[in-house]
């Protein structure tokens, strides 16, 4: 009996008809998925990426041509399971060689019900992408489908427009978060906490773990409420601030927690990330829109306004807010992307609110927006939002720790 493992035949449809043939990985019985095929472009961090809640109905393209040479570890998850639809690498590692792996990727993949397909050119299919913007697509290990009937189902697919998925990925329960970085804590070190710790409320629209490890981290007892909680239901809790998470999805569609950070502006210092700086904004009275091919990875560059510095971020969103629409509704921009010029992050001058489309808690990715949290309990301790003074004294505060 041969040792070779038997390889399954995985195919990738677009709605536009191209079709990629490779080799299926992971879970490779006989099926069909759908998704918004996206890419990514960080060197690492596969399976943070994979577990991230945000990527719930997607498709995940790595431009990184190799992946899975580290394994996976429980160490390294973003939630309890992996979310999004599919996953697409150039090449799947042979071995792995780190001393925290507990499984390679293809097994830990299996485990998780998910597909992978390797073998297929990713340089050509993220030039497509980039060109043509993101577009719905179907990994198939079901050899009795032919190609046509592969593109009609993609074309079919629903898409993300329109579509509420935070949903489907927030807690239903209440939950105590108390776990801090611990041994991830980066180089920065550790800011000196609130002498008392600051009651937060965390609207979970797919939270990932790290942003509530960091808010612990920063001095705050975290309760972590589903998305669609009410005005009521978080006020019960006398928290001195609130968070709104990242999530998957179109934002318009999150009607719910739209509502109630309607009815709880200026009632709490509020701060937002990536889903949550897009629902801040509609609930201002701002319009979001969809990014033709998205900003995913771990290498993108932000500037602050106020002060001209540039930081390297961590990114994963397929829409964004108006920045015309943004500025009608009283809100003052103070991020922006230096490749497109997007909105990245803005403060209200008059209200205790401010957000961010990236990601300052990384995993994966740079650790260089990690001030924000501090700026975040400055602005629980003040009841206003951070200026970009107080933002450069908070993020030079971590830079003296680092360089220590």
């Amino acid at each position: 009996m041969s040792d070779t493992p038997t390889t399954v035949p995985c195919r990738l449809a677009l709605a536009d008809g191209s079709v990629f043939t490779g080799t299926a990985f992971g879970d490779t019985s006989p099926r069909c998925t759908v998704g918004e095929v996206c890419f990514n472009t960080s060197m690492g961090g596969y399976q943070e990426i994979l577990t991230d809640p945000s990527y719930a109905g997607q498709i995940v393209t790595m431009t990184c041509p190799l992946i899975g040479n580290y394994g996976t570890s429980d160490g390294d998850l973003e939630s309890t399971r992996a979310h999004c639809s599919g996953f697409i690498v150039r090449e799947l590692a042979n071995a792995e060689s780190n001393y925290r792996s507990t499984a390679k990727l293809e097994a830990w993949l299996a485990g998780q019900g998910l597909v992978g397909i390797t073998g297929i050119d990713t340089r050509a299919l993220t030039r497509k992408l980039r060109v043509d913007g993101a577009m719905d697509g179907v990994l198939c290990t079901d050899p009795s489908k032919s190609d046509d009937g592969l593109v009609q189902i993609a074309k079919d697919s629903p898409g993300l427009v329109g579509r509420n998925l935070a949903k489907t990925v927030s807690r239903d329960q209440p939950v105590i978060w108390d776990d801090d970085l611990g041994g991830w804590s980066p180089l920065q070190g550790a800011i000196a906490k609130p002498d008392d710790r600051l009651k937060v409320v965390a609207l979970d629209c797919g939270a990932k773990l790290n942003i509530l490890r960091n808010l612990v981290d920063s001095g705050c007892d975290v309760t972590v409420l589903p998305f669609d909680a009410s005005p009521e239901a978080i006020l019960e809790h006398k928290p001195d601030g609130l968070f709104v998470s990242n999530g998957p999805g179109d934002p318009a569609a999150v009607t719910e927690t739209i509502e109630t950070l309607k009815q709880l502006r200026s009632k709490l210092p509020t701060f937002g990330i990536c889903l949550g700086h897009q629902l801040l904004s509609l609930a201002m009275g701002a319009e979001t829109y969809k990014l033709r091919f998205g900003h995913r990875g771990g290498n993108q560059p932000v500037q602050n306004l106020g002060t001209g510095k540039v930081e390297i971020t961590s990114q994963d969103h397929g829409f964004a807010v108006d920045l015309d629409s943004l500025k009608q509704a009283g809100g003052e921009p103070t991020h922006i992307n230096l490749n497109d010029k997007t909105l990245e992050g803005f403060r209200h001058a008059t209200e205790p609110t401010f957000a961010v489309q990236y990601h300052p808690e990384a995993s994966p990715g740079p650790h260089d927006a990690r001030y924000l949290f501090d700026c975040f309990v400055a602005m629980m301790q003040t009841g206003a939002s951070p200026t970009s003074e107080q933002m450069d004294a908070a993020q030079r505060a971590r830079n003296e720790l680092a360089t220590a």
